[in-house]
């Protein structure tokens, strides 16, 4: 088989952030539900900065009492509030007259390979942290960066005149710090909050960062909304859509292919295709053409159907939390279901009005994803005539060829569809490749801590923690491990939690989540050559999307020392 580079596995052990603090809401979701709370607040109110004191603490308790949230998060509220109040005039503010401010305790000191200066850190984008993707991206767009932190100097350059609005990211301490000076000079400022205070193994919502880089005013620089998005590409798979946009029904066949499509799902892949669509033509996330997607759905059509025959070779019974379609209807009726779908979805391409050049490229693309997926999942299932021990490189070879492809089509036929180059097709290949492999390991994942009858573990399938336990196990673990391999007898429950205990014992499930990190910033990286920033901004945020990330960051304490009393709104350093 060909090798998947990077295969080694002397992968650093992935840091893991601590317990988001005690003044911050912990879930993401709970951020998020306070952001749109805020925005709406200050949408209605527009209240006129800069606020007072007084002005902030009074916006921040009827927040509290509006969203019914804890009194501990008055100052984190505030924050938001004043990021809300000056949204609209850092919109209107230049890029090139903007500061971004960035803690430069945010490396990663063991590996960084940047320099300390007067002014900060210099950068030297050693991949090691993310701050060469931020400073580049937003240095792209013309703002200064600054990776320090000082409240003087950022008085000093606003003073200057040559900075007008201020992009800062710290802990809350610091920003208590800085932003008192924005106030005095009426300066629009967004502050993004890191989750904890301390000076290492902090987090921040990164997504909120790249929102309030790339916010502006003028059409040309709009970023789309990933959320939004999302919920526009779900509508067009209810029943009533996909008749739409399948046109009038010709039959049961049809019939169980609709409600088959229509099933709750995660639906990454026609998302992919409208991002690309949408970022490479300039449009709001909230007009996606019919055209753009019928190609959506066209993306799902082919997923749906390697579902439905995945099922039938796995003989799972249930998918969804439901029937399979084999399981309910009979497995000749799910089988023609699956052509049948695999029939749609080209020709849905085929209905496209594109040039005759772009519709044998995106037919091509869709053809040659097809194959490679048949050729891992064949390589899957000869493996099953006779298991034998997969060395971690043939079970990444196969996870390349049967999750990477989906993703690669999805977004080069929103690619071809656009009308880009092969240079970009490049890039989303490198992308996807990464991306689908750390999807696929994330899932092996999954499937090990939330277990039941049809994990990858327990079932014949490829399982990358086996091949990690294998590689690293002693002689009579693996001899447990080569029987549990070839299912040479039927393991009871005890055996089976032997075998888990392995796992963990020989460090399989850490080398897992590390390798996730290994391919996710693999795929960032692939990105760097987008010029797009739009799309390069999304497919950025999707990985987090995916993986649930909160990306790691550290901060740094230094005010704390000069200030050793609690900063509270009511404070004279938050005036």
């Amino acid at each position: 088989m060909r090798k998947t580079e990077p295969l080694t596995l002397q992968v650093e052990l992935v840091t893991q952030g601590r317990k988001v603090g005690d003044n911050i809401p912990a879930g993401k979701g709970e951020r998020n539900r306070l952001l749109r709370i805020i925005r709406e607040y200050v949408k209605e109110r527009r209240p006129v900065g800069p606020l007072s004191k007084d002005e902030l603490e009074r916006h921040a308790q009827n927040i509290i009492a509006i969203s019914q949230t804890e009194e501990k998060y008055r100052n984190y509220i505030g924050v938001l509030i004043n990021n809300e109040v000056w949204r609209e005039a850092l919109a209107g503010t230049p890029f090139a007259r903007r500061l971004l401010l960035l803690p430069k305790c945010l490396r990663d000191e063991q590996k960084c390979q940047g320099q300390l200066d007067a002014y900060g850190l210099v950068c030297r984008h050693c991949d090691q942290c993310m701050i060469g993707d931020v400073q580049s991206e937003a240095e792209g767009l013309g703002y200064v960066v600054m990776v320090a932190e000082g409240s003087p100097m950022v008085m000093s350059l606003i003073e200057s005149g040559k900075i007008e609005a201020v992009v800062g990211v710290s802990c809350m301490s610091v920003l208590e710090q800085v932003f008192p000076y924005m106030e005095t000079a009426a300066a629009p400022g967004i502050a993004i909050p890191l989750l904890q205070d301390g000076c290492r193994n902090t987090s921040v919502d990164l997504d909120w960062v790249w929102d309030a880089i790339h916010l502006s005013g003028k059409k040309e620089t709009y970023r789309l909304n990933p959320d939004r998005l999302r919920r526009q590409v779900d509508l067009y798979f209810g029943l009533e859509s996909l008749r739409n946009i399948m046109g009038a029904s010709q039959g049961e066949t049809q019939e169980i292919a609709c409600e088959w499509l229509s099933k709750s799902g995660k639906r990454w892949r026609p998302f992919l295709t409208a991002c690309v669509i949408q970022s490479l033509n300039g449009q709001d996330d909230e007009t996606i053409s019919t055209e753009a997607a019928r190609l959506a759905v066209a993306v799902e059509c082919f997923h749906k159907a390697s579902l439905i025959h995945d099922d039938i070779e796995d003989n799972d019974p249930l998918r969804y939390g439901r029937e399979t379609v084999h399981a309910k209807y009979g497995i000749e009726i799910a089988l023609n279901v699956g052509d049948f779908l695999l029939g749609e979805g080209y020709r849905l391409i085929g209905q496209c009005c594109v040039s005759s050049d772009q519709k044998v490229r995106m037919l091509q693309a869709a053809a040659d994803g097809h194959r490679t997926l048949c050729l891992g999942q064949g390589a899957e299932l000869c493996w099953r005539r006779n298991p034998e021990v997969l060395r971690v490189g043939e079970i990444l070879e196969i996870f390349r060829q049967k999750t990477a492809p989906a993703f690669e089509v999805a977004l080069h036929l929103g690619a071809i569809y656009a009308g880009t180059d092969d240079d970009l097709c490049q890039v989303l290949r490198k992308y996807s490749e990464a991306l689908g492999i750390a999807y696929q390991i994330y899932d092996d994942l999954q499937d090990f801590k939330t277990p039941d009858e049809t994990g990858d573990i327990l079932a014949m399938r490829p399982s990358l923690l086996l091949g990690l336990a294998y590689e690293q196990a002693k002689d009579d673990q693996r001899s447990v491990l080569e029987a549990f391999w070839q299912r040479a007898k039927q393991f009871s429950k005890n055996e089976s939690e032997m075998v888990n205990q392995i796992l963990w014992q020989t460090g399989s499930v850490e080398t897992a989540e590390n390798l996730i990190e290994l391919y996710k910033n693999q795929a960032i990286r692939s990105l760097s050559e987008l010029k797009n920033s739009n799309l390069k901004g999304l497919l950025r945020r999707v990985i987090g999307k995916i993986f649930n990330d909160i990306e790691s960051m550290v901060c740094c304490n230094e005010y704390k020392a000069a200030n050793n009393t609690d900063s509270t709104l009511g404070s004279e350093s938050a005036e």
